[in-house]
């Protein structure tokens, strides 16, 4: 099953390679909502991994994005203890808003153009 979220991005980090071949990468969305007049902030941070890992650089910090991922749990067993971890895998990012430091100078306006053919990624399957 698939999920998405919109936020802000503000953090990416560095490729790492786990194994010789398989590699992840991280980043993180601001994720505000108002609950009862009260504005609550979430920081969720999610996975890419293998021939996804560059799909973040395609956006700057401060971007709003929208973000397609799905919930993958593991459960392994060390030192006779189970132990349990879940990620969020994310397979697509799509542009929401542009973050102001990214407008251009020219005033492009960025409704009048099509949408980045970067923006469509295959399923994760």
């Amino acid at each position: 099953m698939s999920y998405e979220i919109t936020g802000k991005l503000v953090a990416r980090f560095d490729i790492v390679q786990r194994t010789e071949t398989f590699k992840t990468r991280e980043f993180v969305i601001e994720k505000s909502d108002d609950i009862n007049g009260r504005t609550i902030t979430n920081y969720v941070k999610f996975q890419c991994v293998q021939d996804k890992t560059t799909m973040v650089d395609r956006f700057n910090i401060g971007d709003e994005v929208k973000v397609q991922f799905n919930i993958k749990g593991t459960k392994w067993v060390k030192d006779g203890k189970e132990n349990y971890i879940t990620n969020l895998d994310a397979w697509r990012m799509e542009t929401v808003k542009i973050s102001q430091d990214t407008i251009p100078s020219d005033n492009t306006n960025y409704n009048d153009m099509p949408p980045s053919l970067d923006a469509v990624d295959d399923l994760p399957f």
